[in-house]
């Protein structure tokens, strides 16, 4: 079934067995310094299946990293802890990426020794609150970015890709979307700034530009991919133009010769997260020209048509896998999907439960005839 989705496909440097990725999942299952737990090399193994792993979002700095238990690359410890998890999906015929993670004015300073996080501008994320250890706290305001800062952090990123290379990685996804870093410097919501990197849609695209540029020059552009979210608000991220934005935003990638582009778009009846602006996709197609993922909310159905119709190339799947970690063979064989167990709370402990105990269709099979 779904012929269209179990073509090989060539993402870059990567060869692909089939259409269906693992879109990036937070999962808080890592120690608390950041370095990955010997159950996430369980987790992401069952999940080889997929075509391509984007891993969870994975912390570049200390500066970027304000979840707690989220894994990080920045340190030769998280390095090291990472080498069984990159091990363990390959022995089991796997291929996975390492998502680089800079959450700008999402960090709470309580992660940051009382320093204010960093953003665009003084911003600061009205909705929500901030899970620390300590408790639940508001956001607290962000200080802007100064020029002189900016090499530092393209370096923090290009240091964090050679982390994953060093640790194994097939290579890296630069997180662009969902109202972080660089999603804070793209949109007209929350970037205020009036120098190079602010104003018209080309000078927010500048911070994208410069650290797609490090991360290239650190690897090279079949080992880089990029994730956006073109479409609505995104953690108070918004803009008024976003087809402008976005078709500077996808002319950036173009020019990077990054090995995919995958879009986050959600539509009006999303289940996480919904907008009625439109989805940019069709814009975006028309200017980047190398292998385009779409996500949000698929079934098998809708998938297969829209890579059979060449809307996008590839499809990737976020919550379905976390309750089905054979998910590909289920949507090959047409096995119905488990759901997840006490979601959302179970997707967040810090334990095996709701994590790595979802059987697989084989298991569910030989359960049911015992």
């Amino acid at each position: 079934m779904h012929d269209s989705l179990f073509q090989p496909i060539q993402l870059g440097a990567i060869t692909a067995p089939n259409r269906i990725l693992m879109a990036p999942c937070t999962r808080t299952r890592a120690q608390d310094d950041g370095v990955p737990s010997a159950m996430m090399a369980t987790y992401y193994a069952q999940r080889a299946g997929a075509g391509l792993i984007i891993s969870e979002a994975v912390g570049i700095s200390r500066e970027g990293l304000g979840t707690a238990r989220a894994p990080g690359i920045w340190t030769a410890e998280q390095v090291e802890g990472w080498k069984p998890v990159t091990d363990a999906v390959h022995e089991a015929g796997g291929r996975i990426v390492c998502q680089l993670w800079h959450m700008g004015r999402v960090v709470h300073p309580w992660f940051l020794g009382g320093e204010p996080p960093v953003s665009a501008s003084a911003t600061r994320l009205e909705d929500g609150m901030a899970h620390t250890p300590a408790g639940r706290f508001p956001y607290e305001p962000a200080r802007p970015l100064r020029i002189d800062e900016m090499a530092r952090v393209v370096e923090d990123y290009a240091l964090a890709a050679r982390g994953a290379r060093e640790a194994g990685f097939d290579g890296v996804q630069l997180h662009a979307a969902n109202g972080y870093l660089i999603d804070q410097f793209l949109r007209s919501s929350t970037n205020l700034r009036d120098d190079d990197y602010g104003g018209p849609a080309e000078n927010r695209v500048r911070l994208l530009r410069e650290v797609l540029q490090g991360l290239v020059a650190e690897w090279d552009a079949g080992h880089v991919s990029v994730r956006l979210s073109p479409n609505g608000d995104s953690q108070g991220a918004d803009d008024h133009d976003p087809a402008t934005l976005f078709a500077h935003a996808a002319q950036v990638v173009q020019d990077a010769g990054a090995a995919f582009l995958e879009l986050r778009q959600p539509g009006p009846e999303g289940s996480y997260g919904s907008t009625d602006v439109p989805q940019q996709d069709a814009v975006i197609r028309k200017i980047y020209k190398g292998p385009l993922v779409l996500n949000s909310d698929y079934t098998a159905e809708a998938a297969d048509a829209d890579v059979a119709s060449g809307r996008c190339d590839a499809v990737s799947f976020g919550r379905p896998y976390l309750s089905n970690p054979d998910l590909a063979e289920r949507i090959r064989t047409g096995a119905a999907w488990a759901p997840n167990r006490g979601a959302p709370k179970s997707w967040y402990y810090p334990s095996e439960e709701g994590y790595t105990d979802y059987p697989t269709l084989a298991e569910e099979t030989a359960g049911a005839a015992a």
